[in-house]
């Protein structure tokens, strides 16, 4: 942005514009292979819930970024991705925008766990890609936004796609998924993050060849099933790391009705798929009278 950002925590600033950044939840997983420079290639099938971190963003003299919210404190203090959000937007600005000399007070009212394989900080510097440029009236067309988004990270261009959606490459590679049944996920997270670095510098070939669901389940069952013989390929990766994610996982698959216990992206959080929202409440209820310190949520998937 147009100057150092401040990271403070408080009450809000007079908001323009209110953007919610929706959790991906990544339902299956596998690692193909790797690059010469050490990124790893990618099969999966990411969702969004309605669990989501909301952003406003309102004009300002000078760039001003302020957390809150139950995870705000989780946000570590160098740079978010929101303020490269920003300062790629002005460099790809053209000079007569005057957009170097404009600033943007932006809250992040964080709601989605950090760290936790559901790519939140991906969600909100998607969101502020987009709420930037409208605020500023860049008017930086698609093309050039998607650029933008891939410099930002491998997991910024599918959550600015923000529907079901096969990736591979390094996940910057999106096409829309095939027709998905009625179903609901129970989030279950131990309250741990884990780093996703961390978590491939664990991971060692063999590598597995792709799989991509390009058929549509016929209903929950039929997706649950395709979704196990696929898998997570980080999921022992991050045990090691974390063993309550194996722990979170075995408390998912003893739950009534569940379908299916998996891990989403890098961990540590993991789901549970239920035929439909009231089951996965129920055992959202359930799930917190045994562990009443973890998060546990159950969600829409986002159509």
């Amino acid at each position: 942005m147009s100057s150092v950002a401040t990271l403070t925590r408080g009450a809000p600033a007079p908001a323009a514009r209110r953007v919610s950044a929706p959790a991906k939840v990544n339902l299956y997983l596998r690692v193909v292979g790797r690059r010469a420079d050490g990124y790893h290639l990618l099969d999966s099938l990411a969702v969004f819930v309605d669990l989501a971190d909301a952003l406003t963003f309102s004009l300002a003299p000078t760039a001003t970024l302020r957390l809150r919210g139950p995870y705000a404190q989780a946000v570590g203090d160098g740079e978010n991705l929101v303020e490269r959000a920003g300062r790629l937007l002005q460099g790809a600005a053209p000079p007569e925008s005057g957009c170097a000399q404009l600033g943007a007070d932006v809250e992040i009212e964080k709601n989605i766990p950090v760290a936790a394989g559901l790519g939140g900080g991906s969600a909100d510097a998607a969101a502020a890609l987009d709420g930037l440029n409208e605020l500023w009236r860049l008017g930086l067309d698609e093309s050039v936004l998607a650029v933008l988004a891939a410099q930002l990270g491998a997991d910024v261009p599918v959550c600015r796609f923000g529907r079901p959606a096969l990736m591979s490459g390094i996940g910057d590679t999106i096409v829309p998924a095939p027709a998905l049944p009625e179903f609901a996920l129970l989030l279950v997270n131990p309250n741990r993050a884990v780093a996703t670095a961390d978590v491939f510098r664990h991971l060692s070939p063999p590598f597995v060849p792709p799989a991509p669901l390009n058929e549509a389940p016929s209903d929950a069952a039929a997706l649950a099933e395709a979704l196990r013989q696929r898998g997570n390929g980080l999921t022992d990766a991050a045990i090691a790391l974390c063993p309550e994610i194996g722990e979170a996982l075995a408390q998912l698959a003893r739950l009534e009705n569940c379908l299916l216990a998996q891990m989403s992206g890098s961990g540590a959080t993991c789901f549970g798929l239920f035929a439909d929202l009231a089951q996965a409440q129920r055992a959202e209820a359930q799930l917190q009278q045994m562990r009443p310190h973890w998060f546990a949520r159950a969600c829409r998937v986002l159509r």
